[in-house]
């Protein structure tokens, strides 16, 4: 019960950060994108903060011979840079790109009951369930 209480503060936190950033609304997030026109870099303010609260965190955690609430770290060994891998990050990037949503944002942006985010939650799970099929058929 502690770590499903735990997991929830941390969903409505992250989901507060979000909002409060902006990063919950894809106008937004498309004005950071887009480069060649009428760039709007703030969101640039958000990622740094990001990257040097998780540049201290792992650094710090990391230390720990397992998190407080799991038997072990959950971190991945691999380190190849592979096509699957690059597949994914492009298709991540022209998602993102075209829709002005990554999946942390979307579902933040299910609890604004727009439609936009419920198509791209749903198209998510679509992509889920596509690899999963793909990966069983090899």
């Amino acid at each position: 019960m502690k770590r499903i209480l735990l997991a929830l503060l941390s969903g409505i936190l992250f989901g507060i950060g979000l909002s409060l950033s902006q990063m919950v609304n894809p106008d937004k997030v498309l004005g950071f994108l887009d480069i060649a026109g009428n760039w709007d870099p703030s969101l640039m303010f958000v990622m740094i903060g990001a990257l040097a609260v998780a540049f201290v965190s792992f650094r710090w955690v990391l230390k720990r011979p397992a998190p407080i609430l799991d038997d072990g770290f959950h971190v991945s060994k691999r380190r190849e840079i592979d096509k699957p891998l690059l597949l994914g990050a492009g298709l991540f990037g022209i998602g993102w790109g075209m829709t002005g949503y990554c999946p942390g944002p979307a579902v933040s942006g299910l609890g604004l009951g727009t439609l936009e985010a419920l198509v791209m939650v749903a198209s998510i799970y679509a992509g889920f369930f596509a690899q999963k099929w793909f990966a069983e058929r090899k």
